[in-house]
């Protein structure tokens, strides 16, 4: 099993760029980095679960620009969005940011990408929740095109466009390996039409994982890889999704400042290491 980090970089915390350097010194394969654009103040408190928002949230660094300077240190490290809200952003401008950093990367981009669960948010960029898995399913077929063809065109009910010429293109072939977020029956479907890889969350039941994986198989795709996304520093729970067949497991590192990070990076390298 490989061993990666969740996360959200802000400007309170660690830079992306020193982060990035300290991961791959420590042997961790991954850094996936959380998106939100804002958040509306009518949403602050409280989010799924019940809690309060936590400040990091509100302060996120865009993940592409983020992943670039966490690229410029390394040279093994997996740069991954964890989860890029797709369906907040125009699928043109986001075909280049993918492809830009894969190409900047030489080929180390994995798309997290899910469609999220603020609402409010959601409305903000004109999205309706309603519709958010058909647009996501859209957009997804939509940025293969434009990664893989000279001259992309798409025509769906949500995402429309005539032929257009759009480099770079990426350096992973085909493309980026897309990893699809959730665990909902939609999450799934377009995990075997559209993925490339699955996040499904630590509190995921072994059962399910192994379902999935025999479900998937059913479906004619076989070696699809799993990593589990923002899990705890947690041996049992580590073990357990290990004999289930997990591939990557990426735990959630807090947002802190530097020293504090890499205080913490030691541990989670510590427990990572043991599992080896």
């Amino acid at each position: 099993m490989d061993f990666g980090i969740s996360t959200f970089v802000t400007d309170e915390g660690i830079r992306p760029d020193v982060l990035g350097e300290a991961l791959e010194e420590r042997g961790f394969d991954s850094l996936f980095l959380a998106e939100h654009s804002h958040i509306p103040v009518s949403r602050e408190s409280p989010y799924p679960g019940g809690a309060d928002l936590p400040e990091k949230y509100k302060r996120t660094l865009d993940p592409f620009v983020a992943l670039t300077a966490a690229a410029v240190n390394t040279s093994n490290l997996v740069l991954g969005t964890g989860i890029a809200l797709l369906i907040q952003r125009d699928v043109i401008h986001t075909a280049k940011e993918v492809a830009s950093l894969d190409l900047v990367s030489r080929g180390r981009v994995a798309f997290g990408v899910g469609v999220g669960w603020n609402r409010e948010e959601m409305a903000n960029h004109g999205t309706d929740p309603k519709t958010r898995g058909a647009l996501i399913d859209e957009q997804l077929e939509a940025l293969k095109a434009i990664w893989t063809q000279d001259e992309a065109s798409y025509h769906g009910k949500f995402v429309d466009f005539d032929p257009i010429f759009a480099w770079p293109k990426p350096v992973a072939k085909p493309h980026p390996p897309i990893y699809i977020g959730g665990e909902s029956p939609a999450a799934l479907r377009r995990l075997a039409r559209l993925g490339d890889a699955w996040l499904p969350r630590q509190h995921t039941p072994s059962d399910e994982i192994r379902r999935v994986r025999e479900w998937l198989a059913e479906q004619g795709r076989t070696n699809v890889p799993f990593t589990v996304f923002g899990a705890a520093a947690d041996s049992d729970d580590v073990k357990r999704l290990a004999e289930a067949g997990v591939e990557r497991y990426t735990f959630m590192l807090p947002t802190l400042p530097e020293a504090e990070t890499l205080a913490a990076l030691d541990d989670l390298a510590r427990l990572a290491a043991s599992h080896r």
